[in-house]
């Protein structure tokens, strides 16, 4: 079994067919979630495919990796150059999903492992559609506050982009699929909004932007980071700061944003209309910035798109 289009992985430097890609059931990472990954995608543009902001991400996984002492035993660069490789061995033509991951391997069983410890890194590409639904970007989603919350600061580092993290993430989307929403908000431990369960979160009130910084235990994601410079370019206001839970009620518009779900606007919150309970002109404005970075439409001023 692969996903659509995938046949191909990268692992510690060698091809290999997809089903062969494995890993010992004693990895430390299966025990502990040891791991970091990013999510990066390939567009198909006018101009060829193109990989959104790969070395932001590939440099940000290696930050994942130093804040848990973790030595990726490749240079930056070989990721990059495997992860384009990747994508034409996989014959990607109509743009992809790219999935990094950097993990400790098979050795102590201990929970503190040794500097020697194996850290196995491997690659898998595929074609993947938006997170929430095609749809959901016109649309938008229902969503609800979670009953979980996001980890205190000084317990597990948010600013790395971890495997072991992502049990909060779980924990918080299903939970809302359980209830009949599409996905959940968490709120962090002060009682301020945090972020989706997989996804940075964006509202609109009188035409201001605002946004739940760092210190409320959010990853600080790089689609987030493409959305506030987009709002720069269209003399947009960004505010960094907390939220408090009945300012979702009472937004005009609101969005995720992420790799995985691009720019996706979300229509209620806890089943209240968010604004006219369908996209809003500033949404819909960021959205035609950001995807048309795809089309040509919007000058990729920064540099990032890179070609395969």
């Amino acid at each position: 079994m692969s996903y659509k289009g995938g046949k191909f992985i990268w692992h510690n430097g060698q091809i290999v067919n997809w089903d062969e890609a494995k890993v010992h059931v004693l990895s430390h990472a299966l025990h502990y979630g040891s791991s970091v990954f990013e999510g990066i995608r390939v567009y198909k543009t006018p101009d060829g495919l193109k990989i959104f902001r790969l070395s932001d991400h590939i440099e940000r996984l290696y930050n994942s990796a130093k804040i848990y002492r973790m030595p990726i035993p490749f240079a930056e660069h070989e990721i990059i150059k495997a992860c384009k490789a990747l994508i034409n061995d996989n014959n990607l033509t109509n743009g992809a999903y790219i999935r990094p991951i950097a993990f400790r391997g098979y050795g102590e069983i201990g929970l503190a492992p040794k500097d020697d410890h194996p850290v196995d890194v491997s690659i898998a590409a595929w074609e993947w559609g938006t997170y929430l639904g095609a749809e959901a970007l016109e649309n938008g989603v229902d969503v609800c506050v979670s009953s979980w919350q996001r980890v205190a600061p000084n317990t597990i580092p948010t600013q790395a982009k971890a495997g072991g993290n992502y049990l909060s993430s779980t924990l918080i989307s299903t939970e809302a699929k359980r209830l009949g929403f599409d996905e959940g908000i968490a709120l962090s431990t002060d009682g301020m909004v945090s972020e989706g369960a997989g996804e940075n979160l964006f509202l609109v009130k009188g035409g201001t932007l605002y946004t739940p910084p760092a210190s409320s235990g959010i990853l600080t994601g790089i689609t987030r980071d493409t959305v506030i410079k987009i709002c720069l370019r269209l003399g947009l206001t960004v505010n960094e700061q907390s939220i408090n839970r009945e300012s979702l009620y009472l937004a005009d518009e609101m969005f995720f944003t992420g790799t995985a779900a691009e720019i996706t606007p979300i229509s209620s919150v806890d089943r209240i209309a968010i604004g006219s309970g369908e996209r809003g002109p500033i949404t819909e404005q960021i959205q035609s910035e950001f995807f048309g970075l795809f089309s040509n439409k919007t000058n990729d001023d920064h540099g990032w798109l890179e070609s395969i």
